[in-house]
């Protein structure tokens, strides 16, 4: 059989895209190398007890009956209900700095209260940066490339404020050492800040169980453990992909979600392309702490804290195996739910070196995982009040980790550097979404599988 489109990774933006593409009744086959759906965002169970892997939060949080939200826009192009994913609203968040805390929620006044009172000389000009945030076309295909860092430098004159604003941002989306692409800084500001956060009680489970039973129900065919090989291609055109079992399934155009240096390596590009397109190098290991007491009894009562100890954060690959100045800190149970979580939860992230934890032997790796749980879980009691005498269960994963179940070159979250905004590659009728397309944050790549869908595959 030959199909319309082929996608490449049961992720998010895949799984958005095939509903799309069968709701019009185009023959769509999703491969997924794991026998798992979800991609960076997945779930699993271990000792009895069900995690998270990627979902803090979803971004772009917004009540039921505001049409304009990203989020309530994307589920009319799913065919959903924002009911569907029974998302809670945070309670509160901060940025955590030795000289300030900012705190946040999903009302933006509590932001802009908090810009007023610690830095008052600067409360007009951080008025007038939301201005321009608001007005910012974010959403127009085509490469705009310019520093965020740069952008917040001439806007602000607070070095300080600068680097409050950026922490989330970095931590929650960017590929790029110490800076971002100012159109990302613009989603991800309008999604943290100007919208807030969600979460469903019971995980990423319910999102992807619902997304892949809207797109088997139009017709959808999802293959799990089947992992792609090669792309085919004549040099000019993709004619489909060989699977790792030596399968051919051909197709008239395929989607990628896999990671732009991936797609490449998949398509054998010629030296001369690829060499175009570095691979990122930012990852993190992140600790999920199981408590044996909710965390808001230790006086732990925000969602999420973003931390940083020193004048600037340190946002690149760490010399040693990871960065303990800066992370993020993120209690799952802190969301206005109907009714409490079974446990409490703490998980705590902290840029990673790839190097470090991709090359350690087999037999060192357990070792140096258990020698970095207690610096960790310390780094994050430094912020928070102190939890470690409540653990029961702790899990701990590592760029290693992400490697192995997304095959992203050196375990980077966010992908390559440089994005390809209009999702085309060298090759026609190969196409990339998710995070290499540039839309970021969980309901970012839904509408990246979405909007690459609607321009080019349901012609």
């Amino acid at each position: 059989m030959k199909y319309d489109t082929i996608i490449i990774g049961a992720g998010l933006s895949g799984l958005a895209a095939g509903i799309r593409l069968a709701y019009y009744e185009k023959s769509v086959c999703i491969v997924e190398r794991h026998n798992r759906i979800g991609g960076l965002n997945s779930f699993y169970r271990l000792r009895g007890r069900e995690h998270d892997v990627g979902l803090h939060a979803v971004t772009n949080w917004a009540p039921l009956g505001v049409r304009s939200a990203p989020i309530n826009r994307l589920m009319r192009q799913l065919r959903l209900r924002p009911e569907d994913f029974e998302l809670a609203p945070q309670i509160e968040s901060a940025i955590v700095f030795p000289e300030c805390t900012l705190r946040f929620g999903n009302d933006f006044s509590l932001l802009e209260a908090e810009v007023a009172e610690h830095f008052p000389a600067e409360i007009d000009r951080f008025r007038n940066l939301v201005r321009e945030i608001d007005q910012f076309d974010a959403f127009r295909l085509g490469p705009r490339p310019s520093s965020a860092r740069e952008v917040l430098a001439e806007r602000l004159k607070d070095p300080l404020l600068v680097e409050m604003l950026l922490c989330p941002i970095f931590f929650y989306g960017s590929p790029t050492p110490d800076d971002i692409d100012f159109l990302d800084f613009v989603i991800l500001f309008r999604s943290i800040f100007r919208e807030g956060f969600g979460r469903p009680r019971a995980g990423i489970r319910p999102i992807l169980n619902r997304l892949t039973r809207q797109f088997r129900d139009h017709g959808g065919e999802l293959k799990l453990n089947c992992g792609v090989q090669r792309i085919i291609h004549d040099g000019h055109r993709v004619n489909g992909v060989i699977l790792d079992d030596g399968r051919l399934l051909e197709a008239d155009n395929v989607l990628s979600s896999a990671g732009l240096v991936e797609t490449l390596d998949l398509c054998q590009a010629p030296p001369e392309i690829r060499q175009q397109h570095p691979a990122g190098e930012l990852s993190f290991i992140e600790l999920i702490c199981c408590l044996d007491i909710e965390p808001a009894r230790l006086g732990i009562d925000r969602t999420i804290v973003f931390f940083n100890t020193s004048e600037r954060i340190p946002y690149h690959c760490p010399e040693g195996p990871a960065e303990l100045g800066c992370g993020v800190i993120c209690c799952p149970n802190n969301f206005h739910y109907d009714q409490p979580l079974d446990d409490g939860r703490v998980r705590i992230t902290v840029l990673a070196n790839p190097e470090y934890w991709l090359d350690l032997p087999v037999d060192r790796y357990a070792s140096e995982k258990e020698t970095w749980r207690p610096r960790i879980v310390d780094a994050a009691c430094r912020i928070v009040p102190d939890f470690r005498d409540h653990i029961v269960d702790t899990d701990l994963f590592t760029p290693r980790t992400i490697h192995r179940y997304t095959g992203h070159v050196n375990g980077a979250v966010y992908g390559a550097p440089r994005k390809i905004r209009d999702g085309r590659t060298y090759l026609e009728g190969l196409y990339l979404c998710g995070t290499d397309q540039g839309y970021l944050g969980i309901v970012g790549s839904m509408l990246s599988g979405i909007t690459v869908a609607n321009l080019y595959l349901l012609k």
